[in-house]
């Protein structure tokens, strides 16, 4: 497991998503709409439009809200005023960073983004310097409460998971894309799922000490409240007893 999803589980732990609700919902409706401008509001023939209104509704994004987006993204001009942009560089202690953004101002989004980077001792890169260190793959986190870890895994790779690592309350799944929504239906029976998404995970993470990771997160979670960026991925990763101590802090 990466040190970012490490860490998106901390801050789901501490209340974070839900003091950022409200960013979170306009940034998931985003998505909904871009996704419906791209393959149509049907969420039986559109894979992606499907899988972000899973994600909004595990968000309890109220449906009003949902059906709104799509309805935007089926024939609404705002909605073609926005703008796909992927940002590469690196970031703290080398870490690789690729960040997804949604804008209507390519300009503003280009300028928050490389003053973060910056600010933080990093640099944008060329496209292409990190994305050949991160490959597409089907995220799902699963609620464990210890005990039923075990079975939690051994169903994962039955329904045909590539990977499965567990952590002390939560079990994270990996799939190849296309086996996502069959692997989510198969343990979603009979155990909670906290979240399932299509992510960009490190081939190779970077394993940080201490006071780094802190210093490489605070960058992360920067980028991460900037209004205009959907999505932040790292190489990051930090060992058991930093991941403590980060979710002990108060």
């Amino acid at each position: 497991m990466s040190g970012h999803s490490k860490w998106a589980q901390i801050k789901r732990q501490k209340g974070v998503a839900d003091a950022r609700r409200g960013q979170l919902f306009t940034k998931l409706a985003r998505e909904i709409t871009i996704a419906a401008r791209q393959g149509g509001p049907s969420l039986e023939s559109n894979f992606r439009l499907r899988l972000v209104v899973q994600k909004a509704r595990d968000n309890n994004m109220p449906l009003e809200n949902i059906e709104r987006a799509i309805k935007r993204g089926s024939g609404g001009a705002d909605a073609s005023a926005l703008t796909e942009v992927t940002f590469e560089g690196y970031g703290p202690s080398g870490i690789a960073v690729l960040v997804e953004a949604l804008t209507d101002n390519r300009n503003r989004t280009v300028q928050d983004v490389r003053r973060l980077f910056t600010r933080h001792g990093g640099n944008l890169g060329e496209s292409g310097c990190v994305s050949w260190l991160f490959e597409s793959r089907g995220v799902i986190t699963v609620e464990s409460n210890g005990s039923d870890a075990e079975e939690i895994v051994l169903r994962a790779i039955d329904a045909g998971a590539e990977d499965v690592k567990t952590g002390k309350d939560f079990v994270e799944i990996y799939t190849q894309p296309q086996d996502l929504e069959k692997v989510r239906k198969a343990i979603e029976e009979k155990n909670h799922v906290i979240s399932a998404e299509l992510s960009l995970t490190p081939k190779t993470p970077v394993l940080l000490d201490e006071n780094k990771a802190i210093q490489a997160l605070n960058f992360l979670d920067e980028l991460e409240g900037l209004d205009d960026v959907q999505h932040v991925f790292s190489n990051i990763d930090f060992s058991d007893a930093t991941l403590e101590k980060l979710r002990n802090q108060s």
